[in-house]
């Protein structure tokens, strides 16, 4: 239990840190700070888009495949 909240008081220190100086930096380096913040943001979603591309495509395949099957066991179900 003190581990966690150890944890968390640091965390939350590094947040009012980050906060502190931000808010005292220059326009310059807020607009910097707002640039990657969006960069990263965009980073992220082109990977979660990319990531459900490929889940579906994958589903897909499965069930191309599983209907393959299906149609395979009921050809071999109609000619006994």
């Amino acid at each position: 239990m003190s581990t966690k909240r150890n944890g968390l008081l640091a965390l939350l220190g590094l947040g009012a840190l980050a906060w502190w100086k931000y808010k005292n930096s220059t326009p310059e380096e807020q607009q910097a700070v707002k640039d990657k913040i969006n960069t990263a943001k965009d980073n992220f979603n082109k990977w979660g888009n990319d990531l459900k591309n490929k889940a579906s495509e994958v589903a897909q395949q499965v069930q191309e495949k599983m209907d393959h099957t299906k149609t395979s066991v009921e050809d071999s179900v109609n000619q006994s």
